[in-house]
This record gives C-alpha cells, structure tokens and sequence, in this order.
C-alpha cells in the first residue's frame, strides 16, 4: 500500500519513543504533539513530528485538520464469542433479582452455555464477526477474546476454534484466552474434581496442539472456583506456555489477588470487591517490582449491574497499573463501546481524561503482550488509528459521553471507515 502522510493533525496523543506499562503516578502522563504530522508505511508508523519539521516527499497525503488522531483502543477483556443475548435476564435485574439468584435458576453462565452448544461454528463465527466488525468501527484496534461459554470439551473447542477463525480473518490483533474454568457444568457440580481434570487432561492438550489459545484465565470467586483449583488449573495451562490471566474479586475477595500474584498473572480482571489490605498488596507487588502485571478494571460491568465501581484512584495512587477494557458479553456488559468505558472510568471512578487514555491504550496493549506492536503514537508499531471529528480539547472525549466523536478509524495502514 502507498505511504500515507497525514498532516495538520491538531493533536496526536500519547506520542512515546518506548513502550511498557505505566505504573501509579505516570498513568497521567500522556505525551502530545500539537500541530503535528504523522507518516503511515505499509502498516506501520514510519515517523512523525510538528508540522514546522514535516519532511519533504510525495506520498498520499490525508489531512486530520482540527482532528486529534490516537492509537487504537486495546480491549483487553471481552467474551464477544457467544450464542445469543440474555435481555430477559436483564428484566430480571430490573426487578430485583441478583446475580447469583439468575444463576442459580440457570441463568447466566449456563445460560449462554446451553445456547452456544446448540449452534453451528459457522453461525458463531458469523455473529462473532458482526460484533467485532461493529466494536473497530468504534475505533477499537485490538482485542482479547475468552472462550468459557462452551463447558464441554466440544463446545470449548468450538469457541477457541472460532477466535482462531477471528484472528486469521481480521485486521484487528486478537488474542485468544481458554477460560473453561468459568463455571461448573450441570453435571459436574457435585465433582469438582471431575471437571477440573476435564480441563487438564482432555481440553488443554487439544489447545496446545492446535494452538487455540494465548492465555488461559479461571473465574476465581465464591461458589465458582477456589483459589487453590485455580492455582492448579493455571499451573497446568502453563505447562503448554498459555500464561494466566484472572477473573479476581468480582463479588468476594476469597485470595484471588494472591494466587494471581504467586502465579505471575499478566492481567488481574474485575477487582470491583477490594479491601485495603488488597489494594496495599497489589500497589507493594507492583512498586518492588515483584508483579509487573496490570489491573484490569471493567466499569460498564459495574454500570450494568448495579456494583459499586472499582476503586481506580486507590489503585493508582497505590502505584499500580491500571487498564481499562468492556468486558463485552451478554450477560453483565452487553456492549463493547471502549468510549463510553472511559467516560465511566472519568465520571464513576474519577480517572482523569489523560489516565483513561492511557488505561485504554498503552496499558491495554500491555494486558494483551501486545506493548511492542500497538497502544502508543511509536514508530515501529501498527498504524491504528482512532481520528476525531473536530473537538475542542482531550477532554471532551470523555466529557461528551453519549456523543459519537471519532471521524474515521485506521486499522493497520487502512481505513476502515
């Protein structure tokens, strides 16, 4: 594809020569360039700078004038592969009914689980893709996807099947996360035993030789799996290289955190419930450098259900990393718009603009593995994009939470729309 030289850029954001996770204070430094140009090569950043020292040249040239261009939003926790929505259970929240009180009249988890398992691969994938056709558009560049939906060997594999699919098919970088461990089966919920060593002994070595998944996660919460079949379903997935990723402290803090912590995860997920021996344990990991991984919060999660909001500002201040992602499924956070994510994690959990920026890019892409190919403004990484219609400052993206303020979206050197 011809070079792409994108100029009168009114400010491009979160310009940064090298790439990591940004750690308490640093989360509210984001670099930008105002007036700037930006020079786009196959599907890369190539260079760019003020407009005063743009370089000479004759390649196609795209003018952002009064638009703010940013990298691409990292959306580094959804379950985006499933069967069909659950907007009666959504009426049942509304009357009243919790959580747990949907589940354990087969709701939720199980819910979605008996839909998945009786349709086709084919028709997943097609409705997989709708969703993710629609999330870029949105302007988001890159993005985990779980499986967890399937509970049975088949349905499992099913799903990881259709990620492998996503990921062959899209421009977008997706990484693929085997979260069997979501809950327990019918058949299974009096032999915990039995289903965990389902996982190890059946699942996880079709995984690996198939190579369906990056991650492997496990819902470790009260009344799903403990920490210690946590701890032991995450040392089995390691065994075939897939590093853990934790659904910790969603409703109970039941040592989630520290087998996360003893395990090496990459990404802690949820973390609505959190006491201050919690936050103190996760800033101490992450100040000593002990834990170099990332805080992933989900605050349209919280939003859906009613939850109070992750505490952001103890975390950052702290000294952890923090992430931002939608947590996109059909049961607690049916949408995977990452614009309204931050606007939440601004007006609920008080990050500022620049924080939630940065939660949702650099450090998304840090979730990921991805920080050496997407999440900053780097020559190196991939041309995703997000370019703004005309606005009056950073701020207003969050600020004008119900408006539509992206103008086109760049995915890998190309427009999208």
């Amino acid at each position: 594809m011809p070079a792409k030289l994108i100029t009168h850029i009114k400010c491009l954001v979160n310009t940064r020569e090298t790439p990591g996770a940004l750690y308490g204070n640093a989360l509210a430094e984001l670099p930008c360039i105002e007036n700037a140009w930006l020079l786009v090569e196959d599907d890369e950043i190539a260079a760019f700078g003020s407009m005063n020292s743009m370089p000479p040249g004759t390649n196609e040239t795209v003018s952002a004038s009064g638009q703010f261009v940013l990298p691409a939003w990292c959306d580094s926790h959804t379950h985006i592969v499933f069967a069909a929505s659950r907007e009666e259970e959504f009426v049942d929240k509304i009357k009243g009914l919790s959580y747990a009180e949907i589940a354990a009249k087969g709701g939720g988890i199980l819910n979605s689980a008996q839909k998945l398992n009786e349709v086709t691969e084919d028709e997943l994938f097609a409705r997989a893709w709708q969703r993710l056709d629609e999330v870029s558009k949105m302007g988001t560049g890159a993005i985990e996807i779980k499986s967890g939906y399937g509970l049975t060997v088949e349905g499992e594999l099913k799903m990881l099947r259709v990620i492998k699919r996503l990921k062959e098919k899209s421009r977008l970088h997706i990484r693929s996360t085997f979260l069997g461990a979501h809950t327990y089966p019918l058949p299974y919920k009096n032999n915990h035993a039995g289903y965990i060593n389902q996982i190890i002994d059946e699942m996880l070595p079709v995984i690996a030789a198939e190579k369906l998944a990056d991650y492997i996660d496990v819902f470790c919460e009260k009344g799903f799996f403990s920490p210690e079949e946590t701890e032991r379903i995450c040392s089995a997935g390691m065994q075939y290289g897939l590093k853990p990723r934790l659904h910790v402290n969603q409703l109970n803090s039941i040592g989630g955190i520290e087998t996360g912590l003893r395990l090496n995860a990459l990404s802690l997920d949820h973390l609505e419930t959190m006491t201050e021996s919690d936050i103190s344990m996760l800033g101490k990991a992450s100040r000593n450098g002990n834990w170099k991984g990332i805080c992933t919060l989900l605050p349209t999660a919280a939003f859906f259900i009613g939850m109070p909001y992750q505490p952001a500002r103890k975390l950052i201040d702290a000294g952890c990393a923090i992430a931002l992602a939608t947590d996109y499924n059909p049961g607690s956070s049916p949408g995977g718009n990452m614009n309204f994510v931050i606007s939440l994690a601004c007006i609920q959990m008080k990050m500022l603009p620049g924080e939630a920026i940065n939660a949702a890019t650099s450090n998304g892409a840090c979730a990921m593995g991805l920080n050496n190919t997407l999440g900053s403004i780097t020559p190196g990484k991939k041309a995703s994009l997000i370019f703004t219609r005309p606005i009056p400052s950073l701020a207003y993206l969050p600020y004008a939470f119900s408006t539509n303020c992206i103008n086109r979206v760049m995915i890998g050197g190309e427009f999208i729309s």
